[in-house]
């Protein structure tokens, strides 16, 4: 057997001492945990906590193994949302009892993506309000971010899909790359593909859904299909249409067509402008990988690593906080101070009343905005600002409890953080 593991490698130390010659589903290991958001596949996938981290395990053809190996390694350095690529186990012997004598599939290891979900997960336990409009949010505003890489994705469904709470919305990531092909640039008809493809895999998978009973009564798989492709378009012309501008409204379309772009979520990595005899010809190229300018700054501000919606969530708030301190104390407060104050007396202490035992139900950052949300609603009711302090409390004891753990040990009981 060989093991080709990528950087920091001693995170794969832990699991050299797995049972790597006989087949995926035959493990018998104290390691190994059941994810209750884990999705269908069609490989044998099994999950193991090594020395604190959680992995997937998938069993596959080795020249896939290595391919899709490669291919989310070199996602991941673009910045890409998709699942982290720890390494693979290749050239693995004949199983046990195997008179043909062939070699077993290899295995992909990635690492488990902490808080996500697949697609049946957010509608059997209601995580939302509007599961099927968020996740096909989710699922276009992936699909756009890779084809704006060079992606073709060749496979693209809810089930290849992982989804993650992020602060009042649903963040995509790719998960299954086996197909995937990563090129300079694709062509109208790659992103075609990719995009019918898509629609007829997702109604399929609603229509699954709904004979189940998991889908509201009022969704049409067939519309929601049909939707996807409407909405995929509409976000591909805004990032990426050339417009043509008058000289003197240059600066202000510019400027208008940045913050559109920003508000979509996506920055922007180049701007172009060509002098035609017609007007000036602005191009935009966004960038493709992650935005990151509201968690880059809520991190300089107090040390948090968060997703880009959540620091955005969090950043309001301690603008509040900020003017709170400035009105309480008659006087100009620095926004580093400011920040340096809001973790120590807000963030970090709502933070601390979270029991031990309900720190794996969802991110930190995601728990604290949904307290915010819980305390704008409870001040709502009571006509009056009830506070985050108390607003915690009632979220924890109302809803986080009853929010189910994201792993458990194969005797059922949650997984120890």
């Amino acid at each position: 057997m060989r093991f080709i593991f990528r950087p920091p490698a001693e995170h794969a130390a832990g699991l050299l001492s797995l049972p790597w010659e006989k087949p995926l589903e035959e493990w018998d290991d104290e390691r190994l945990l059941e994810v209750a958001h884990r999705g269908i596949s069609r490989h044998v996938v099994r999950f193991v906590e090594a020395d604190g981290h959680v992995y997937a395990l998938k069993e596959i053809d080795e020249r896939l193994a290595r391919r899709e190996y490669r291919l989310l390694g070199r996602l991941e350095s673009m910045g890409m949302p998709a699942v982290s690529v720890l390494g693979v186990c290749v050239e693995r012997p004949p199983a046990a009892g195997d008179t043909a004598d062939t070699p077993q599939d290899a295995v992909l290891v990635t690492r488990f993506l902490d808080y996500s979900m697949s697609y049946r997960y957010v509608f059997s336990h209601g995580h939302t309000q509007r599961p099927t409009l968020q996740l096909i949010d989710a699922m276009v505003e992936l699909l756009v971010r890779l084809h704006l890489a060079g992606l073709f994705w060749g496979d693209c469904s809810l089930s290849n899909t992982l989804f993650r709470p992020d602060a009042g919305s649903i963040a995509a990531y790719l998960v299954d790359a086996e197909t995937a092909e990563l090129h300079p640039t694709l062509s109208p008809g790659q992103r075609s593909f990719d995009i019918d493809y898509a629609a007829e895999r997702v109604g399929g998978e609603l229509f699954d859904l709904q004979a189940g009973g998991l889908l509201p009564d009022d969704v049409d798989p067939v519309e929601i299909a049909a939707e996807l492709p409407r909405r995929y378009h509409a976000l591909w012309d805004e990032l990426t249409r050339e417009e043509l501008l008058r000289p003197d409204e240059q600066r202000y379309r510019v400027a208008a067509r940045v913050d559109r772009i920003n508000e979509l979520g996506f920055d922007v990595d180049e701007i172009e402008l060509t002098t035609t005899d017609a007007g000036v010809r602005l191009r935009v190229r966004t960038q493709v990988a992650e935005t990151g300018r509201h968690r880059n700054k809520l991190y300089a501000l107090t040390g948090l690593e968060v997703t880009e919606n959540q620091a955005r969530r969090l950043l309001n708030d301690l603008t509040s906080y900020r003017g709170y301190l400035e009105q309480k104390e008659g006087r100009a407060v620095p926004e580093t101070v400011a920040g340096h104050r809001w973790r120590a007396e807000v963030y970090d202490r709502v933070m601390a009343r979270i029991p031990e035992e309900l720190a794996d139900r969802m991110a930190p950052a995601e728990v604290f905005h949904e307290i915010l949300e819980h305390r704008w609603f409870l001040s709502e009711r009571a006509g009056k600002d009830v506070g985050t302090t108390a607003a915690a409390k009632s979220y924890i004891d109302a809803i986080l409890r009853h929010t189910p753990s994201t792993l458990t040990l194969p005797g059922g009981d949650p997984l120890p953080r």
